[in-house]
C-alpha cells in the first residue's frame, strides 16, 4: 500500500503536471488535489503549512516534500520509493 499523496496544485502549473506524472510512474494511483486557483482560502492554508507560496506543494504521508524540483531530487536520491511504499 502507498502512502497517501496530497498535492497543492492550479490547472495551468506544467510543474504540477510533472510531478504528477513523476508520481504516477512511481506508482501512485490516487493524487489528492488541492487546487488553489479555485479556492483562494486554500492557498493561505497552504502558505502558513508549507511557508510557500508556489505550487506544486507535495505532501507525502506526513513529509513535505516540497515543489517539483525537490520531488525529483528526492527520486534522484532513492529516497521517492521509500517514502511512498511506508
Amino acid at each position: 500500500m502507498s502512502a497517501k499523496v496530497l498535492m497543492y496544485t492550479t490547472l495551468v502549473c506544467p510543474y504540477c503536471q510533472r510531478a504528477k506524472q513523476l508520481l504516477k510512474a512511481r506508482g501512485v494511483v490516487a493524487i489528492e488535489e488541492v487546487r488553489i486557483d479555485q479556492d483562494p482560502a486554500q492557498l493561505q492554508a497552504m502558505m502558513q503549512r508549507t511557508g510557500r507560496r508556489t505550487v506544486p506543494q507535495i505532501f507525502i504521508g506526513d513529509t513535505h516534500v516540497g515543489g517539483c524540483d525537490d520531488l525529483i531530487a528526492l527520486d534522484q536520491r532513492g529516497g521517492l520509493t521509500p517514502l511512498l511504499a511506508a
